[in-house]
């Protein structure tokens, strides 16, 4: 593999998290009408970190248009390295995602995945990725080649967001999506994910499952029903924060965020019970607040810090 000189080492910022994948334009379709915002799982969550205050790249591919420079000047307003050779599709993706009453979306989506695969100059404390990155070609494969290169020396967090619509057979999705998991440290999915992946098994033999493909550390969402996070040697249920729910758009994504948040701030190493109970709640109170307003809006650090800080009923 040809390695170019077109990746984080030609920033002027030693970043704790890089953030690997597909940056686009939320077309959110309501009864109310049309609206476009900055999306992109990736991208989501490269810009809930920039929110909560940790130093993030993300290395992405936008067309040279009006989407690509809102979806970069979105991502600078937190601070957020737009990591160079980003503008290199002909136009940038988009999905278009129709509300119900409820708050849920269904999505439809106009993605172009493809980026050169660089070695960077250095490795930072934690590698994110997943969503259609991690399974679209071209793009994908060269994904995978940076995953190989930093997973033996620094954390690795898959989110495979799995997208139906943009996947080939389940077959061949799964394969993909197992063919990673010994790349990674932390898994993140939902429960739909899971139950797509593994439809004839309960989440907690998928999360055993996982962990046998070589995974330190899997968390299933569950909605309302909390998070379970499972090591080999602990499974722990956390419980959601109870919500209105405004929409769920990016939910999913501010979770992870803050999830990467509690492992670089996490006072021991490893996953003790106490530190899962601890990264856990985070994440969970970090989600509601993302829905209980629309769209793709995590909170900022001193916002979740604030609602940490509430007392229980």
């Amino acid at each position: 593999m040809t390695y170019l000189n077109t990746t984080w080492q030609n920033t002027n910022r030693i970043l704790d998290v890089i953030v690997i994948g597909e940056a686009l334009t939320d077309v959110v379709v309501t009864s109310g009408g049309t609206s476009e915002h900055p999306g992109g799982s990736p991208a989501n969550v490269a810009y809930g970190l920039g929110r909560l205050g940790v130093s993030t790249g993300l290395l992405t591919a936008l067309g040279d248009d009006d989407r690509g420079a809102a979806i970069e000047t979105h991502l600078r307003s937190t601070d957020v390295t737009l990591l160079p050779g980003a503008y290199s599709l002909d136009r940038t993706s988009s999905a278009t995602a129709t509300l119900t009453q409820d708050g849920s979306a269904s999505y439809n989506f106009d993605v172009v995945w493809d980026l050169e695969p660089a070695a960077p100059a250095y490795v930072p404390k934690v590698l994110h990725t997943g969503s259609i990155a991690t399974f679209l070609a071209p793009g994908a494969g060269a994904v995978k080649t940076l995953m190989q290169h930093c997973h033996h020396d620094c954390i690795v967090t898959y989110d495979p967001n799995i997208r139906p619509s943009l996947l080939g057979s389940h077959a061949e999705a799964l394969s993909i999506f197992e063919d990673l998991i010994n790349l990674t440290d932390v898994v993140k999915l939902s429960d739909e994910d899971a139950t797509w992946l593994y439809p004839r098994m309960n989440l907690d033999d998928i999360a055993g499952r996982l962990l046998r493909l070589g995974a330190g550390l899997v968390v299933i969402t569950q909605g309302a029903q909390g998070a379970l996070l499972a090591t080999p040697d602990t499974r722990l249920t956390i419980p959601a924060v109870q919500s209105t729910v405004v929409d769920t758009i990016g939910a999913g994504d501010s979770y992870m965020a803050a999830l990467i948040m509690g492992l670089l701030t996490r006072v021991t190493v490893g996953y003790a019970p106490s530190v899962l109970e601890q990264v856990g709640r985070t994440a969970s109170m970090a989600a509601a607040i993302t829905v209980r307003r629309p769209g793709a809006n995590p909170p900022t650090s001193d916002e979740l810090r604030a609602h940490l800080e509430q007392p229980t009923a």
